[in-house]
């Protein structure tokens, strides 16, 4: 675990020395958008900022630092909140690890640095809520600021399918991204299946449509070699700030709230929790919460924030009511399919499996910034369902779709919208190879597929074998669902933040949760009847062993092929493997949402949660994210996130820390903060 004595380019702080500063603004969480936030904001010297950071400033951590080591860290207590999800019914009572990062970068110092953007429209949706100012056209302005974009050399664009639009992306931001140089051996022939399918290359992918077939970037920087986080690319660089005073393993425990004589709440302070003790401290402008979709909500509620039915039973006093903290839980669903595929392969398992050769890697890697672990995950497309069911069963779906139980909420529309309006469309991806322009917008990327050498699966162990020489080599498709129907809570179930909330996604679960199923089921026939067997992607693959064919088995003997047992695969037999098999893609938001303030019934009793009108309005937030009944206090993290997005989360949350934090400073030089 990282020292708490710090690093060299971290000035030491004490809980004292930070205890005497007078601060303007206090951020909860030195995580990726805790720290724009706080970067942002101590631009300007008139302002005092403190941070608080629940996790170690862990530097220089191989495991964090080094591109290829990706997923090491999940599950280490040291850096992971390693939260779990409740049982769940849709999973046949399986509870599903989630990581979170407990470390300063947050998540940003976990994740597989995967950068990209959702679709125009799925921004442009949060307008159409009433989140104004969130639309595709604003944030762009946003997503650049975040970003300094390197360009490859043109040997490497042409022979890694690498196509970019220059004027989308950002030249002089602190977060490092680019194309790798080095890929897994099977991504050279990623864009040519997938064109052999009908599925164009998007030239543009980070223009405002996803949808098609793209060689990924990451959030790597090209000089070092190493991961660009939140850390190194926004707090590092001005760590030495006189304004900026940042406390790592500092835990809050509850915001502080103070009443008015005219009954109104208003954020002064928070208390906080450090090697044993507890601790005051206030700000005179505001408290910012970037805790995370998971904890920004268990920080209001146990401060008084939230839902009074939710509240009485963890045995916290009311303070401010509001039924929608911690609602609207919404969440990618992933499954990993595994194929055998040709033994001569070089993939990342063979550095978990043959320490000799993980050791010449690692010296490969700080020698030259080359080799196998500089390679990420990087052969992607995004789908509309059109594009990969019949007319007959798109037809099922609409059907089951229109069928929902109708509902005062907006966004529920919007999720039906994007479907039918896909079904009906004649656009799709099987636009021809040649163009460069983006996929229509009226067939959204509703399905990700990523392919890549190694086994990802956690449900999938084959046994070792004794003959290095006979060792099978694997790969992944994975699959994942961007614009769920389920939806969950995340919720307290003490008054006490050191007791982990009831996270419950609800996967496959409510009224739309057996059509995310099915969309599931036809996403995995896909992979594994289309994808896997079409040249030149298919003269890599010997067979497919996770699920294994219908009518084969895994022992040596059997040679099988990429599919098999086709008739005997029905529906059910994926919607089984799906619902023992499906994980998350650790891309939670929505429990702190942006919207409109629940307005109380006319003829409510006050002293009751009947006071509150179900779909009268679905905020915590309003559009400038401040917290709705109480006075100076905002969240700003994906929490906010009113719609779930078809995209890897990363980018837009750095966007909306660099939104966050100049609707700040407007608020501030305005004389605006309520």
């Amino acid at each position: 675990m990282a020292s708490r004595e710090g690093h060299p380019r971290i000035p030491h702080t004490t809980t004292a020395d930070f205890l005497s500063h007078k601060f303007d603004y206090l951020i909860i969480g030195g995580g990726t958008a805790g720290l724009v936030v706080a970067s942002r904001l101590s631009e300007n010297p008139a302002l005092t900022i403190g941070v608080l950071e629940a996790g170690p400033a862990a530097l220089g951590i191989e495991a964090i630092d080094v591109p290829g080591l990706y997923g090491q860290v999940l599950g280490n207590a040291d850096y992971d909140w390693s939260f779990e999800t409740v049982p769940q019914d849709g999973l046949g009572g399986r509870a599903l690890p989630w990581p979170r990062g407990k470390v300063l970068g947050g998540t940003s110092a976990l994740n597989f640095m995967t950068w990209n953007r959702a679709s125009r429209g799925d921004y442009d949706a949060w307008r159409e809520l009433g989140c104004e100012g969130w639309g595709w056209d604003e944030l762009l302005p946003y997503f650049k600021k975040s970003e300094q974009f390197h360009i490859p050399d043109e040997e490497n664009q042409k022979t890694n399918s690498i196509y970019f639009d220059e004027q989308a992306l950002g030249n002089s931001g602190p977060v490092q991204i680019h194309y790798a140089s080095e890929y897994s051996s099977s991504h050279a022939h990623w864009h040519d299946t997938m064109r052999n399918l009908g599925v164009a290359t998007n030239k543009a992918h980070l223009s405002g449509s996803n949808t098609g077939a793209w060689t990924n970037l990451g959030s790597i920087d090209p000089v070092t070699g190493t991961r660009s986080y939140a850390t190194t690319a926004y707090y590092l660089p001005h760590a030495s700030r006189p304004n900026l005073h940042l406390l790592t393993e500092a835990r809050v425990a509850e915001i502080i709230l103070e009443e008015d004589e005219d009954g109104e709440y208003a954020a002064n302070g928070v208390r906080f929790q450090r090697e044993g003790q507890s601790f005051e401290v206030c700000a005179s402008r505001e408290i910012i919460l970037s805790a995370g979709t998971v904890q920004s909500p268990q920080l209001l509620e146990v401060s008084g924030i939230g839902d009074p039915e939710v509240l009485a039973k963890a045995g916290v006093a009311v303070k401010v009511r509001n039924p929608n903290v911690g609602e609207s839980l919404q969440e990618h669903m992933m499954a990993a399919m595994i194929f055998e595929v040709d033994p001569t392969l070089a993939t990342p398992d063979d550095l978990k499996t043959d320490k000799p050769k993980a050791e010449l890697a690692m010296q490969q890697f700080h020698a030259s910034r080359t080799g196998p672990l500089t390679i990420l995950p990087n052969s992607i497309a995004y789908l509309p369902f059109s594009h990969i069911m019949s007319s007959h069963d798109q037809r099922l779906v609409a059907e089951a779709i229109s069928s929902l139980p109708p509902s005062s909420d907006p966004r529920q529309s919007i999720r039906q919208r994007r479907f039918l309006d896909s079904f009906s469309s004649s656009s799709s991806t099987a636009t021809p190879a040649s163009t460069s322009a983006p996929a229509s917008a009226a067939a959204p990327g509703q399905i990700e597929y990523i392919f890549d050498l190694g086994n990802w699966s956690p449900y999938f162990q084959p046994a070792p074998s004794p003959d290095k020489k006979k060792e099978k080599k694997y790969a992944t498709c994975l699959q994942i669902l961007q614009h769920p129907f389920s939806r969950g809570s995340i919720h307290i179930s003490s008054s006490h933040v050191e007791d982990k909330p009831a996270i419950d996604p609800r996967y496959y679960g409510g009224d739309g949760g057996s059509i995310d199923l099915a969309l599931m089921a036809h996403a995995a026939r896909f992979a594994a009847y289309k994808i896997a067997r079409t040249q030149p992607l298919a003269g890599i693959i010997r067979r497919r062993v996770f699920p294994p064919s219908a009518q084969s088995s895994l022992d040596d003997d059997d040679d099988g092929d990429a599919g098999g047992g086709d008739e005997d695969e029905d529906e059910p037999f994926w919607r089984d493997w799906l619902i023992r098999t499906t994980i998350t893609d650790w891309h939670p938001v929505g429990t702190c949402a942006m919207g409109e303030h629940p307005r109380p019934r006319p003829d409510s009793d006050l002293d009751s949660n009947s006071d509150i009108g179900d779909g009268d309005g679905s905020g915590v937030v309003d559009h400038r994210l401040r917290v709705h009944g109480v006075e100076k206090l905002r969240v700003v993290d994906a929490s906010v996130m009113p719609l779930q997005i078809s995209a890897h989360l990363q980018a837009t949350v750095y966007a909306i820390g660099e939104k966050g934090a100049a609707m700040i400073l407007e608020d501030a030089l305005d004389g605006l903060v309520r």
